[in-house]
């Protein structure tokens, strides 16, 4: 079967030692993910991940590096390539129109320090997160997202 690969900006935006993150609800309860999205065409990255947040979450921010590259190449109808960008909290948007995703109920602010225990997704960006906020090194490429973090507690 011939898949397409779909380009997603995401938004890193860490404030006072929590991360936002979208706040979703399916049938196995409330979970997280970071705020952002597809490409698309004639777009760059940066303008993808403030026009995603915007639309999520009503909110601007300034995008700054890229710090994490992440793939999901399974379970979905194209291969998904997330990039990863620091981002600075600007303020909320005057008059912004939100476009949610699908079972999204809000957002919330993630303590940085117990990430690992979080039900944010892909799993394996809890670590990657904490680790780089707490001054030691990480990898920019998590590779495939179904190979998650273990659910590491210390």
């Amino acid at each position: 079967m011939e898949r397409g690969i779909r380009n997603s900006g995401k938004a890193l935006i860490i404030r006072d030692g929590k991360m936002l993150a979208v706040k979703l609800q399916d049938a196995d309860g409330v979970f997280y993910i970071m705020p952002g999205g597809g490409q698309e065409s004639e777009e760059l990255l940066p303008e993808t991940v403030e026009r995603e947040v915007l639309e999520e979450l009503g909110i601007r921010v300034s995008v700054e590096d890229l710090v994490f590259v992440v793939e999901g190449c399974r379970g979905e109808a194209f291969h998904r390539v997330d990039l990863v960008f620091r981002c600075t909290f600007l303020g909320e948007a005057d008059n912004a129109v939100l476009h949610g995703d699908t079972n999204q109920i809000g957002e919330d602010w993630l303590d940085i320090a117990t990430l690992n225990t979080a039900p944010l997704y892909p799993s394996k960006l809890r670590r990657a997160i904490m680790d780089p906020y707490a001054g030691k090194p990480h990898p920019v490429y998590l590779g495939d997202e179904s190979m998650g973090d273990p659910e590491i507690t210390d």
